[in-house]
């Protein structure tokens, strides 16, 4: 079996990492996105971006995967073991699948983990604060390389391939709310697979899934992975 997993920040959320829509305390209800998440905010004030990105990634390097994640590198396994193969494709920026034992994450809205070159467009990774004196050996600026409004999200090419080898279409812990992840489901559905969707509560997509179970990512995403390795 093929399994296409789809992350959002619901699988990162108990970890400590906060949630950019949703109830409660959501980041884009206590920030305003145009100021911090566009090419244009960058130019205009690019300390203010650094800021708050800074903190992101200093909250990152303090959290610890949770149960979630170590199930989705635990089915990875196992469906290898099995002949199969898990393609995990998150829209979280966090590198916490990969310390959970994940061996193969796509990354579609980039890494906070690494900082890119306004300029050259070159990645490295980064664990430090950034400012508007990081720089680039081209001497171009250093920005988060993450994905902003506005700009394509990352190996879409590879995600769409992903697609058409999958029997099983996952979506854990996401909005239903950013596209083009959130059309995914309906890609799965046009190729006729299953799709399952495990959310805390339901997506804005949620009719669009065969297969619903709601509730903490740290219990159903475990609870589902033994569904699937023991099938």
């Amino acid at each position: 079996m093929n399994i296409f997993i789809l992350t959002g920040a619901g699988v990162s959320a108990e970890s400590g990492l906060g949630v950019f829509r949703g109830p409660g305390a959501a980041l884009w209800k206590r920030h305003d996105p145009m100021q911090l998440a566009t090419p244009e905010a960058f130019a205009r004030d690019p300390a203010l971006v650094h800021e708050f990105y800074n903190a992101r990634r200093r909250n990152l390097l303090a959290a610890s995967p949770n149960a979630a994640h170590v199930a989705l590198a635990r089915l990875e396994a196992g469906l290898a073991q099995r002949g199969g193969a898990l393609t995990l494709v998150t829209q979280n920026i966090d590198d916490l699948h990969e310390r959970a034992g994940s061996a193969s994450v796509i990354h579609m809205h980039g890494e906070l983990l690494k900082a890119r070159c306004a300029s050259c467009g070159a990645a490295r990774d980064c664990r430090e604060d950034l400012s508007t004196n990081s720089h680039c050996d081209c001497a171009g600026a250093l920005r988060p390389h993450v994905v902003w409004f506005g700009e394509t999200p990352l190996y879409m090419d590879e995600i769409y391939a992903a697609l058409e080898l999958a029997d099983l279409f996952v979506a854990v812990g996401t909005s239903g709310a950013v596209y083009p992840a959130a059309g995914f489901v309906r890609e799965a559905r046009a190729k006729g697979l299953r799709c399952c969707e495990l959310n805390l509560e339901p997506s804005e997509n949620a009719d669009e899934f065969d297969d619903r179970r709601y509730g903490p990512a740290s219990e159903i995403v475990p609870s589902w992975v033994e569904e699937i390795l023991r099938s």
